[in-house]
């Protein structure tokens, strides 16, 4: 494919080589964001509204101590959201964090240091650490882009099981469309999809799971039993990152980290060197597109931020021998990781899998199961 830049954000056809254009020369994940937007951004009276409903639920839900959790990372979405929650909506939150053993010193001291400001109760889920190390040592063996699942999995499975131990109905979500919502379908995967990480695992890991909080269709269950509802606060009320940061700086003395999610120093790490060096990838370019989309930075605004590195060499250098000695990598071992091809999520089984897939032993009986699919119009079969 003929190189193009999308005329409007910073993806060009080498970071999606998918990439569909309109006659403007503007890329299909522009229209993709307005779409998103349109569906799930309410602000105004709209917005207000939902807002004021889902206290009132919260409230009359309340069996406790605490009306609602939420999960915290010392990042800004998390940080601006226990502000809100309890300067402007009047909720007393359990603020909750995943511990996953990556954490940055700057980031255990503004959790600390904001919740401490806000009055906040703050209970930290520590994760079985041999545990964590050896399913995260799968997913580098595995070959796949999206090193991220299993702190991304675990977290849900984590804030979900916190909130059923505390009979918790609400969780107030950090997620928002304006600042994290579009970027190249094959920069990351599905966090959700517990049987592709089990089986990764099952593949290439060395301990049983016995700790991890895996939300498989077992939990899930609980979860509707327990009817626990999730509210993306953000997606309605006005989010400017730029004056939100001010906030969290000037009222609770919150400092910044650099880069988005560069609270962790794994996530620094992958985002920054092993995402560029080994995939191509740039995660600065969505990030920044995002804002792009929802007003808040030109293009022309945008890339010169990206022109000016967040990581410099010193930082890469330290952060790599940090990770590779918690991980017990040897220069060897990750230095061929790093030349290997990657190897899509879907090589591996996934809920999306058929029966088939999961047992081999049936493939045989594929003719039958086809015709058996037409009689009785059943469109399709998948592992859960």
């Amino acid at each position: 494919m003929e190189y193009r830049e999308c005329t409007k954000l910073l993806f060009d056809t080498h970071d999606d080589p998918n990439m569909t254009f309109d006659e403007n020369g503007v890329c299909n994940h522009y229209y993709e964001y307005l779409q998103l937007e349109k569906d799930y951004v309410k602000y105004g009276e709209e917005g207000e509204k939902a807002v004021e409903e889902f206290v009132e639920y919260a409230k009359a839900n309340k069996t406790g101590k605490y009306d609602c959790i939420i999960g915290v990372s010392g990042g800004v979405d998390s940080t601006y959201l226990l502000y809100l929650v309890k300067e402007k909506l009047g909720l007393n939150p359990l603020a909750v964090h995943f511990d996953n053993g990556w954490n940055s010193e700057l980031a255990v001291k503004n959790i600390e240091s904001v919740t401490q400001k806000l009055g906040i109760d703050l209970q930290t889920f520590v994760i079985d650490w041999e545990e964590f190390k050896d399913i995260q040592r799968s997913y580098f063996d595995a070959g796949v882009v999206d090193l991220e699942v299993p702190t991304d999995h675990a977290i849900y499975g984590a804030m979900y099981r916190l909130a059923m131990d505390n009979n918790i109905k609400v969780i107030f979500s950090g997620v928002n469309i304006v600042s994290e919502s579009i970027m190249p379908h094959h920069w990351s995967y599905e966090k959700h999809d517990h049987v592709n990480l089990l089986d990764i695992h099952k593949r290439f890991g060395k301990r049983p799971i016995k700790n991890f909080p895996i939300v498989d269709n077992k939990f899930r269950k609980k979860l509707r039993d327990a009817n626990i509802q999730v509210f993306r606060l953000l997606n309605y009320v006005p989010y400017k990152k730029i004056e939100v940061e001010d906030i969290l700086v000037n009222k609770l003395g919150w400092r910044p980290y650099g880069g988005k999610h560069y609270e962790s120093v794994f996530t620094r790490f992958y985002q920054g060197y092993i995402l560029p060096k080994k995939f191509g990838i740039d995660k600065r370019k969505a990030h920044l597109s995002n804002l792009i989309c929802s007003g808040q930075l030109t293009k022309e605004e945008a890339k010169k931020i990206i022109a000016v590195p967040d990581y410099s060499e010193a930082m890469q250098k330290e952060d790599k021998e940090y990770v590779l000695k918690k991980l017990d990598f040897t220069e060897e071992y990750f230095d061929n990781y790093m030349k290997k091809p990657e190897v899509p999520h879907l090589a591996y089984l996934s809920y999306k899998s058929s029966l088939y897939d999961k047992y081999p032993i049936l493939r045989p009986l594929r003719p039958i199961g086809v015709i058996v699919k037409k009689l009785f119009n059943i469109k399709y079969t998948a592992v859960r």
